[in-house]
């Protein structure tokens, strides 16, 4: 068995080796959904979405490659509170911070009709359909690395 070791010594499955084909599938739906959307964007949705699911491995990853992109410190830094910092994020920003917190957190009251219409009133159809996407990619990579037991600052990507 293909095994990664987590923080704690305990063996968990690698499972980009134990599943290639599935892997190979997130990494092409995951590019699929960040066509024509902006790599900033891109970042704080990521890096929302790793915050509420308390993946300390993507958000480490997430942060660093906004950094790259250009992203601030300051809204890095924010993107946690950023309904009490609003003046760092433009409209559109909002309005998918706000949509992938509904979407995160589904099970704690669906996708609320406000959240999407403000998310619909900045985004085209398209580009909604691919922060949605983003958005259930990046829950699906937090659940990944979670299950595995992935450790913060471990980023495999060459």
């Amino acid at each position: 068995m293909t095994t990664n070791t987590n923080v704690t010594g305990t063996a968990r499955l690698n499972f980009a080796k134990a599943a290639p084909k599935v892997f190979r599938a997130l990494i092409g739906f995951d590019a699929a959904a960040r066509e024509g959307l902006d790599p900033i964007l891109v970042e704080l949705i990521q890096i929302r979405a790793s915050h509420l699911n308390h993946c300390a491995y993507c958000l480490h990853m997430h942060t660093n490659d906004a950094r790259k992109a250009g992203e601030s410190e300051d809204r890095l830094h924010m993107v946690p509170v950023w309904r009490e910092a609003r003046h760092f994020f433009t409209e559109k920003e909002q309005a998918a911070l706000a949509l992938t917190e509904a979407v995160t957190l589904v099970a704690d009251g669906g996708v609320p009709d406000t959240v999407y219409a403000d998310a619909a009133a900045c985004f085209d159809e398209q580009e909604l359909a691919h922060v949605l996407s983003l958005i259930l990619a990046i829950n699906t990579w937090n659940r990944v690395a979670l299950s595995t037991a992935k450790v913060a600052g471990t980023d495999e990507r060459g």
